[in-house]
């Protein structure tokens, strides 16, 4: 016999207390919802600690997935290779990104030792790296642009401090687990890196447009000299980013800068390292070589008997 489609609980007590429980929880979980909803609109921040708690226990399977897609992509890398040149070819291909990523990195020392014989006495700190960590984890599909690190404040990782690859720019840390980071990514549309043309020392500033790209704008408006084709590196503007670090290759001029393409794409990027911020670096080895140093004192005689 098929069951009546009444569900209606009759003079059940049982039956209507469960569908009046039913009725609170879901309320509740609503209620719950909307007030979570609104704290992470007003205070982005307040839940930190949940994504720290989550990203800590996902660290195994990020690690693991991370080297399950780098092997996937030197596997497919190596095919692709093979039937287009062999993989002596996509071999020289990788030479040449890395070589025209040092090429930018030297024009750029060039300028700055020109700009720094001028003056006397100041002091060029030889910065070492935090932490060498592997991108476990990004944003999938979201206006923001995020990726995780396998390191964390155990490492010495703190926030703030810049993310780079062997070929370029990153992002910088914006939160810190035990084992695990957050990196900005330089494709988020909040994240600002001031920059200079590698030729001629040109300023600017790149923002990220969050669709994998990223905009040049100039300080001085006026007549636009940015060309495809050129580099741009940190300028080391506001004691974040060290100077000299590539960040964009401009792809397409605009009236007032350029629409460019990373010089490191993340999703690329096998392994990472990471910067101390470059201004407390500068001033922490100033201060170490202004230290007096301690006068030798002579030893002493030996009385004559």
């Amino acid at each position: 016999m098929a069951r009546s489609q009444d569900r209606r609980p009759g003079f059940s007590r049982r039956a209507q207390y469960g569908i009046f429980t039913g009725y609170v929880v879901a309320f509740a979980g609503v209620l719950a919802g909307l007030a979570v909803l609104a704290i992470s609109l007003f205070n982005p921040g307040a839940f930190s600690f949940a994504r720290n708690a989550a990203n800590e226990v996902a660290r195994p399977l990020g690690q693991a997935g991370a080297s399950s897609r780098q092997g996937g992509q030197g596997l497919f890398s190596a095919i692709g290779a093979y039937f287009d040149a062999g993989r002596q070819n996509a071999q020289l291909h990788r030479e040449v990104d890395k070589a025209r990523a040092n090429a930018a990195t030297m024009h750029a020392l060039q300028d700055e030792n020109r700009r720094l014989k001028a003056l006397l006495g100041i002091i060029d700190p030889q910065q070492r790296p935090v932490a060498a960590a592997r991108l476990i984890g990004s944003t999938a599909s979201s206006t923001r642009r995020f990726a995780i690190l396998s390191v964390g404040w155990r490492s010495g990782v703190r926030n703030g401090e810049p993310v780079r690859s062997e070929t370029g720019l990153i992002g910088r840390v914006t939160e810190t687990g035990p084992d695990t980071a957050r990196v900005l990514l330089v494709t988020d549309a909040d994240n600002v890196v001031p920059v200079r043309r590698a030729s001629d020392g040109l300023a600017a500033f790149i923002q990220g447009g969050g669709n994998g790209q990223v905009t040049i704008r100039l300080l001085n408006l006026g007549v636009n000299p940015v060309r495809k084709g050129d580099v741009f590196v940190t300028s080391g503007s506001g004691g974040l980013y060290p100077p000299g670090i590539p960040v964009a290759v401009a792809t397409q001029p605009m009236r007032d800068g350029a629409i460019a393409q990373l010089a490191s794409d993340p999703a690329a990027a096998e392994f990472v390292i990471v910067d101390p911020v470059f201004q407390q670096a500068a001033t922490q080895a100033m201060v170490e070589a202004d230290k007096p140093v301690p006068p030798v004192q002579a030893p002493p005689r030996k009385k004559k008997k």
